[in-house]
């Protein structure tokens, strides 16, 4: 693994950490707490699969153009 890619996870791992305990801390019933963990767990698999599928596509046109060039 490159040092981006560390750092880049420890990020994403803190963030998720942080989320975690503000709810856990946050002054709510138990069922609230659940629907907004549920809301921004649905929001986050969201994001991640928009950046991937960006990536994704970044990956493929940086490729078609490298073969062209060859």
């Amino acid at each position: 693994m490159t040092t981006t890619t560390k750092v880049i996870l420890g990020l994403v791992g803190a963030a998720a950490v942080g989320a975690a305990v503000g709810m856990l801390l946050a002054p709510e019933k138990g069922s609230d707490l659940r629907k907004n963990i549920k809301d921004s767990a649905g929001k986050w698999s969201d994001k991640l699969s928009d950046m991937w599928q960006n990536g994704k596509k970044t990956a493929e046109k940086a490729s078609s153009r490298i073969q062209t060039e060859m």
